[in-house]
This record gives C-alpha cells, structure tokens and sequence, in this order.
C-alpha cells in the first residue's frame, strides 16, 4: 500500500492543500497519512485509491478541528510562470485565490464534504462515516459550501484584461499617480498584507503609492497567483513580494501581499 501512496501523493496533496490552503501543512497532513498506511491491515481492501483519499481527508479533518481562531492568513496559492496573454488561459480546474479564501472561511465538516465531492468525485456515502453524519447531511453540507463558493465575486476570466488592469496599477503606483490609481481600483477594494487590511479605493490608493519608493531597485516579474494575474517584487535580486490580484469588471478588487520570507521561498518556483 506504501507503493500505492507513492503513486497517487499528487493527487492526495492536492487534497491536502485544498483542505488546509497551506503547503506546509498539506506536506504534514501526507506525512502523518502515510505512518497510517504503514501501521494499517491493508489486505482486504478493494480500492486502495478511495482508501488513501479518506486517510488523508480524515487527517486533514482533525487538523482542521484543531486549529485555534486565528487572524486572516492568505492561502498559499500555487504560483505559475505569465506566459505572454495570447498564450494564457484559465484552466477549468484551476483553484483559484478567491476560491481557496472561500474555502477557508468553511467550517470543517463543509469543507471536507465540498472538496472530497465537489473536487475529487468522493460519494457522499463514503464522506458520511469521516464526518460521523448521514450521507443525506453530508449532502447537505456540501450543498452549503458550494453556495457560499458559487457567491463569491467572480475575476475577469479574460487574463489579459486582467493583466492590463495590474499594469496599469503597477505604472500609477511607481509613478505615485493616486488619481490613476484610485481610477484602476474598485471603490470597494481590499488590500490584505499581514495582519493590515484597507478598504476603499481612495484608502488603497494611498498605501499602494508607496511601492515607488521601491521602484528604483525594486524588479517585477508577472505570474499567475492560483490561476490569476499577480507579480513578484525583487529588491536587489531577493525575493521581497507576491502580489496578487482579483480583477472584477476591469478594476482591481482584491489585493493581498505576501512579505513572509519563508512563504516566500516555499512558493516562488
């Protein structure tokens, strides 16, 4: 069965992450799954792969039980080298930003049910026994996460719309233009950077107005931030950012910063 685990630690650490929204934890989640697998009588198990998939959907479970309130923390998205935007498209199946911080405000029970089903074609009677529920109310809690994520606000599937959009942020930011950037920035937007959140255009504006004081040493290279248009900075060739970015009717929405410097090394391939 270790063999087997082997062959499908892909998939199963898509579920990790898509559970947990961490690498890191995810990397856990496998590690712990697989000393399971060790100690477990495999012998009269039919279909290894479902197995495997709610071993790690059980673990995850707990660790998502266990965890504390804590202040917002951005998911960890996957980052993509930008390809030139004729080139770009959004897979069906990507896992965006928007979603995975959805996923995170799940209570547990919802959000295994939603990923195992929803993501992975796990059948409600084999997510029922991990939750201690009814099939007819893991149902039901996937049907609830699945609203909250069908509500959230939907980006411009258009990357190279986005791309204009962050462009144009990019240039009125280094210029310190505030009216360009007030005019790029939905009058709702968000900035998340840590434990800092702005509301508000005008109020974004005038944070973002300080990355051209980075600007003369500061070089920016776009990728995709879980499927969306985003940037790493790099001060003097380190590592100093991630930005992503969600771009609703071609103005930014959304914008969250990731200045950790483990973070960043985890991520940036």
């Amino acid at each position: 069965m270790i063999a087997q685990f082997e062959q499908e630690r892909p998939r199963l650490r898509a579920i990790a992450h898509r559970m947990l929204g961490s690498f890191a934890e995810a990397d856990d989640a496998l590690q712990d799954a697989w000393l399971r697998v060790g100690r477990a009588d495999t012998a009269e198990i039919d279909n290894p792969a479902a197995w495997l998939t709610t071993v790690v959907g059980r673990v995850c479970l707990n660790m998502l039980r266990d965890r504390r309130e804590h202040a917002f923390e951005m998911p960890d998205p996957v980052i993509e080298p930008a390809e030139e935007p004729e080139q770009q498209a959004v897979a069906k199946d990507q896992v965006g930003l928007a979603m995975l911080i959805v996923l995170d405000s799940l209570k547990p029970d919802e959000r295994l049910a939603f990923v195992l089903h929803d993501m992975f074609a796990v059948p409600f009677d084999d997510i029922a026994p991990l939750i201690g529920k009814t099939p007819a109310t893991a149902r039901q809690l996937a049907s609830r996460a699945r609203k909250r994520v069908q509500d959230r606000p939907q980006p411009n599937v258009d990357l190279s719309r986005q791309r204009e959009a962050v462009q144009a942020f990019l240039r009125a930011s280094r210029e310190g233009d505030l009216e360009g950037l007030v005019s790029v920035l939905h009058p709702d937007v968000l900035l998340r950077a840590g434990a800092l959140e702005v509301i508000g255009g005008r109020a974004v504006a005038g944070r973002a107005s300080l990355f051209r004081k980075y600007a003369a040493t500061a070089s920016v290279e776009f990728v995709l931030v879980g499927g969306e248009i985003g940037f790493v900075t790099r001060v003097d060739g380190v590592p100093f950012s991630i930005m992503a970015f969600t771009v609703r009717d071609d103005r930014i929405a959304a914008i969250h910063v990731i200045q950790d410097r483990e973070r960043l090394a985890a991520l940036i391939p």
